[in-house]
């Protein structure tokens, strides 16, 4: 658990990175439309739909322990690629170093997920990703306070000056400069997740027979793995992928696009530069309340059902407001969002036995959704016309609603009933 836990401090620091990169990159790479910034979570989580089910295959070959030292180096090496992006001035370099990293997240995330729901009872696995969660969500306020301080200090002003002129060499100056805030923090990345995967490589980690054929009750319903040839054979897998896929989707959007909606709201600069914290904060806040309660007052298809339920009520205020009150609930959403992914991800492998290595990398595509939907927000915005408000909810609503039918029915789908 602890190791799961420090695994899940560093899956946090990365992902929640992009809240603060999606503004700086939008300065430092003269990027000129918000769809282009949201560039950086597609690079970031469309990896986990390519490496996925690859990374089930090399956890087959390698094992659970070794996988996740292979992914800290490829978090490493992913960081790494910041240095020359900064020294150019590339964009798309940037993206490729984000690439590398998702891919790296990709594998950690494959490997990590699996373990911690399978090292105790299944009813009770959303706890313990709860209790990883409480570390990944830490990690994801600690960010944009760091990142934000470094990256975006004086952002109003750089903006200013760089509007301001119009000589073309001053202007790559000024960019230049900014640019070269990159270069410590992400060396400094680079060597701990080297040093960290050194550490794994000589601590002791119990493994765990994901493989194992098991009969596992659920309700009043059975599933007979050692009757199963194929993956394909479990419809709730591949419908929790997709909740996995909008669950993701709405934690980006209240994560990471809440400083793009918070400057859109025109609130004060503070809760800009740290917007991501304030919605991390949030769920931090709902895992406290997951580790308090699941299983011993709800289950987990319940505080599922609640989740989306209050997600639709908070993105409709949000949206039906105006100013600070709006960004509150923008970034409430995330004790609406905080017990999705602990309830799902358990839900959808929940009697694979020897399919869960699959199964789980199946659901790790689903973080595809982190990639899409900005994307889908930014094509409403930008493209169609639509006040950004209103983009807001059309891209969350469906997305709750989608979630709540996996709650009530959906993992219960190609059951047998005992």
């Amino acid at each position: 658990m602890a190791i799961c836990c420090a695994l899940f401090f560093i899956l946090g620091f990365i992902t929640w990175a992009n809240g603060t990169l999606i503004p700086f990159l939008k300065i430092a790479c003269n990027l000129e439309t918000d769809l282009q910034a949201f560039f950086v979570t597609f690079a970031s989580y469309i990896a986990y739909f390519f490496l996925a089910l690859p990374s089930s295959w090399i956890l087959k070959k390698i094992g659970f322990k070794n996988g996740l030292v292979v992914s800290l180096i490829i978090l490493g090496l992913g960081s790494l690629i910041f240095i020359p992006a900064a020294d150019q001035r590339s964009y798309g370099l940037f993206l490729t170093g984000i690439f590398i990293q998702g891919s790296g997240m990709a594998l950690l995330q494959t490997a990590v997920n699996p373990y911690l729901s399978i090292i105790g009872p299944i009813d009770s696995a959303a706890q313990r990703i709860s209790i990883a969660g409480v570390f990944n969500k830490t990690a994801g306020i600690i960010v944009p306070i760091v990142f934000g301080s470094l990256f975006l200090k004086d952002a109003e002003k750089v903006t200013e000056k760089l509007n301001a002129t119009t000589d073309l060499v001053a202007k790559n100056v000024i960019l230049d400069d900014l640019l070269q805030r990159v270069h410590t923090p992400y060396i400094a990345l680079a060597i701990i997740f080297v040093l960290f995967a050194i550490f794994i490589k000589f601590t002791y980690l119990p493994e765990v027979d994901v493989d194992a054929e098991e009969e596992v009750s659920q309700d009043d319903t059975v599933i007979h793995s050692s009757q199963k040839t194929s993956v394909t054979q479990f419809p709730h897998l591949f419908l929790g992928a997709f909740a996995i896929f909008f669950c993701v989707a709405v934690e980006v959007m209240a994560g990471d696009i809440i400083g793009v909606y918070g400057r859109e709201l025109n609130v004060n600069t503070f809760f800009v530069t740290y917007a991501t914290a304030f919605t991390l904060g949030c769920m931090l806040l709902g895992y406290a309340i997951g580790i308090i309660t699941i299983p011993r007052f709800v289950t987990q298809q319940m505080a599922l059902r609640i989740c989306t339920l209050v997600g639709i009520l908070f993105t409709l205020i949000s949206v039906f407001t105006t100013g600070t009150t709006s960004f509150i609930f923008v970034a409430l959403l995330g004790v609406a969002n905080s017990l999705m992914w602990p309830a799902i991800f358990p839900l959808g492998i929940k009697g694979l036995g020897r399919f869960t290595k699959t199964g789980s990398a199946i659901m790790i595509m689903g973080i595809a959704g982190g990639a899409i939907w900005p994307l889908v927000y930014g094509y409403l915005k930008d493209n169609l016309g639509i006040d950004f408000q209103h983009a807001f909810l059309y891209a969350m609503v469906p997305a709750y609603l989608y979630i709540l039918y996996f709650a009530t029915a959906g993992h219960k789908v190609g059951q047998k009933r005992a």
